[in-house]
């Protein structure tokens, strides 16, 4: 990660508007009409209905989904007691957090109050307006003491997440470290040093876990937690040891685990080498560890190495509890968080650090490819299923324990919805794969001996998307496979210049000359290009060896698109093929056409495009309402051009296609914008419909919209789509993520499940 600067963060704090968070209206409130809904008089309404039933809060007003993060500075990250108004970027940043890692929303405030007492009236008194309350950054011990008061006297979720979050994800990875040496938890002996807020919870969560309390060495700054101490108030008093040790040196002597919650440098190297074999140290004091990572792996050989630092392996960072334990508990309106939905947590991360890592986790942290092992033993903070694996396990824990006031009735409804909050990525990638599952076909891959592809054919084969077939060296794939520790032992793999047998490579030939024989091509041409993956590919498909091919990733589109044509061809009621992408955004799916074919088609060519296009988005369960773009507004422009061309396609289609919901030529503003469409020119067809599918002009405007699109992350690409071939072939752009690789495969899966048997 690269060194922040002060001139940087404070900019950054800065720019534009100052601070890091705003407040958005969810209501339409652009007429007077709007207005008084959202206000009087209309606003009475809903009062009514809640003074009638009090729960009905949840039903009309935002409380459900409102965490307070409240804070009064006095312990603010390593900055100590700075006070509330110098605590509030802090909290800010905490509101940046619950939204963008699982939409929760926030209300940040600090209260300039330091004693208990009066801080708990406080939060009290204000407590009706949230479904949760987040404390933060406040000292210890008085901590424990305002927490445990709240969650005594307020029936909703309350949560100290400098104690609670730390001892969530630093137990799952003490879950982890455990099973990888091999260890008991009840037999371990752990060595705690720190005797904070953070400390103690997180030793309370190890105990419930199964830690013996009695194996448990606390120190602070004093030294050991010892029946010779006098100076120890009732929460460290929960911790002393009967052990006759008095140094952090002296309790390391032996130890599996050392959890650091302190400050950086404490522990040297000669305390490392006298722990036990396969050491878990655990040093996250920030922004220095209690000992650095390279002296603890210089140390020992042996030792799982974590810390609070993103820029080495195993950070522990709270971003991977607390937005999700929230959603989770307000999702079923839990009246609080309690130690099993703590417990559930820790397990479900746990558990997610076991599973295959997506290439786009991977790839956000420069790694090619990240595996269960000592280097990864919790999942990182950007992994997108976070949100669906934390917050379901702590949803059914608060139904299991009795605390859950709205219980979740349909959980893959559930893991939907919080799917589609995360925006993009949602809905129809989802509903896309989960077809391709109920009927998984065999894809041939032209370029198998690729990581990228054979990530992506881990995670189809994982996933059962797919039955993989892999063209390319066989020694070299293997050789990836076992260098990357990826799951493709059983893959199939055909060696197109070793393996194939010479009557299989005569069948194939043989089938390629009777297309091609009257169009100039000899039985020595079809024969030698058995040898190239592009037609052997596309001949396994044509011969019924496999149900769809997936090439492209490494060549020129035209080069890899030929052989397809030549071997499998267009389909019958189709004059041509065409391109589409899926765009993916927040407001839906569009779909765009033609982004890879025709260079300049004629009328005829973008009416066979249109309904190529509309019958594959039909296919999506969408009803397509399309537009053909230009750069002018119906007939306003009197030239030649793409807009005469687009004109006379629309004549075509709505004298031939009348049922058909399309209409043109027109500028993208007005196909997106059905009410500015509809108010200038009623006469559309769309009428008011904003339009999800757009029809190009020719291939630049099309091409360079996607790829825009694309690049500054306003929409998640899904293509190209190949419409118009007999059968599944598809193209992949060069240097596709693993991502889109994965989507292409459960497009032509889904594809070839449309093919009729022969």
């Amino acid at each position: 990660m690269p060194r922040i600067s002060r001139l940087d963060a404070l900019k950054y704090h800065e720019k534009n508007r100052p601070g890091k968070i705003e407040v958005v209206p969810t209501k339409p409130h652009n007429t007077q009409y709007d207005l008084s809904l959202a206000y009087t008089p209309g606003v009475a309404q809903p009062c009514i209905e809640i003074e009638k039933e009090p729960d009905n809060v949840y039903k009309y007003t935002a409380k459900g989904n409102l965490v307070a993060v409240i804070s009064n500075g006095t312990a603010v990250l390593g900055l100590g007691d700075i006070g509330p108004e110098a605590g509030k970027p802090v909290m800010e940043g905490k509101g940046l957090l619950f939204k963008i890692f699982a939409d929760v929303d926030v209300f940040d405030i600090e209260v300039n109050e330091k004693k208990p007492q009066k801080f708990i009236e406080v939060v009290k008194a204000i407590s009706p307006t949230f479904g949760g309350i987040n404390l933060e950054d406040i000292k210890a011990p008085e901590c424990f003491e305002i927490e445990a008061a709240l969650k005594k006297e307020l029936k909703i979720p309350v949560f100290h997440d400098d104690q609670h979050g730390t001892a969530i994800i630093s137990a799952a990875g003490l879950l982890n470290a455990l099973e990888l040496n091999g260890k008991s938890i009840e037999d371990i002996k752990v060595v705690i040093c720190g005797a904070g807020a953070a400390a103690i919870s997180c030793t309370r969560l190890y105990v419930s876990l199964g830690v013996n309390s009695e194996n448990v060495v606390m120190c602070d700054s004093k030294g050991v937690l010892n029946e010779g101490r006098t100076d120890l108030n009732p929460y460290k008093q929960e911790f002393v040891t009967k052990r006759k040790v008095n140094t952090l040196e002296e309790a390391m002597k032996g130890a599996d685990v050392f959890l650091g919650l302190s400050v950086g440098g404490l522990v040297s190297k000669k305390m490392i080498k006298s722990m036990a074999k396969d050491p878990i140290v655990f040093a996250m004091a920030n922004p220095n560890p209690e000992i650095s990572f390279e002296n603890a792996t210089a140390a020992r050989s042996d030792v799982i190495m974590a810390t609070g630092r993103s820029d080495y392996p195993n950070q522990i960072n709270n971003v991977l509890g607390f937005p999700f334990i929230f959603r989770g508990a307000l999702d079923v309106r839990a009246t609080q968080i309690n130690e099993e939905m703590k417990i559930a947590a820790a397990k479900a991360l746990a558990g997610l650090a076991k599973e295959y890592v997506p290439e786009i986790v991977a790839r956000a942290y420069n790694k090619q490819n990240i595996v269960f092992g000592r280097d990864y033993i919790i999942p990182k903070p950007l992994d997108p299923r976070l949100i669906i694996t934390v917050s379901t396990a702590v949803a059914k824990a608060a139904m299991d324990t009795g605390v859950a006031q709205n219980p979740i009735k349909n959980w893959t409804a559930y893991k939907q919805e919080l799917s589609n909050r995360m925006g993009i990525s949602g809905k129809q990638v989802m509903s896309i794969r989960n077809k391709a599952r109920q009927n998984p076909k065999r894809v041939v891959f032209a370029e198998g001996n690729d990581f990228k592809i054979l990530k992506a054919v881990q995670y189809v084969t994982r996933e059962k998307i797919a039955h993989p077939i892999l063209l390319g060296n066989e020694e070299k794939i293997r050789m990836l496979i076992k260098e990357n520790q990826l799951e493709l032992g059983n893959v199939e793999i055909i060696d197109i210049f070793r393996t194939v047998t010479e009557d299989k490579r005569h069948k194939l030939a043989k089938t390629l000359y009777e297309k091609r024989k009257r169009k100039g091509m000899t039985y020595d041409e079809a024969l030698e290009n058995t040898y190239n993956r592009d037609y052997f590919g596309a001949l396994m498909v044509e011969t019924g060896e496999a149900d769809a091919f997936i090439s492209g990733f490494s060549r020129k589109y035209a080069d890899t698109i030929r052989p397809a044509l030549q071997v499998i061809g267009v389909k019958e009621d189709c004059n041509h093929i065409a391109g589409m992408y899926m765009m993916i955004t927040k407001q839906g799916p569009i779909f765009l056409a033609d982004t890879t074919v025709n260079m300049n088609p004629s009328s005829q060519t973008l009416v066979d495009t249109t309904l190529l296009t509309a019958r594959e988005v039909k296919r999506f369960n969408i009803e397509p309402k399309i537009a053909l773009l230009s750069y002018s507004n119906f007939g306003a422009f009197k030239g030649l051009g793409s807009p005469v061309r687009v004109k006379e396609a629309v004549q075509i289609l709505h004298e031939k296609h009348p049922d058909l919901m399309v209409d043109g030529e027109m500028q993208a503003n007005y196909a997106l914008n059905g009410k500015l469409r509809y108010k200038r020119y009623p006469f559309n067809k769309l009428g008011d419909h904003d339009a999800n599918t757009l029809i190009f002009p020719n291939l630049s405007s099309g091409n360079i919209t996607y790829k825009v699109l694309q690049s500054i992350g306003t929409a998640e690409a899904i293509g190209p789509i190949l419409m118009g071939m007999k059968k599944p072939i598809h193209i992949l752009q060069r240097d596709s993520s693993v991502r889109e690789i994965i989507n292409m495969v459960a497009i032509a899966v889904v594809d070839a499940q449309s093919v009729p048997e022969e």
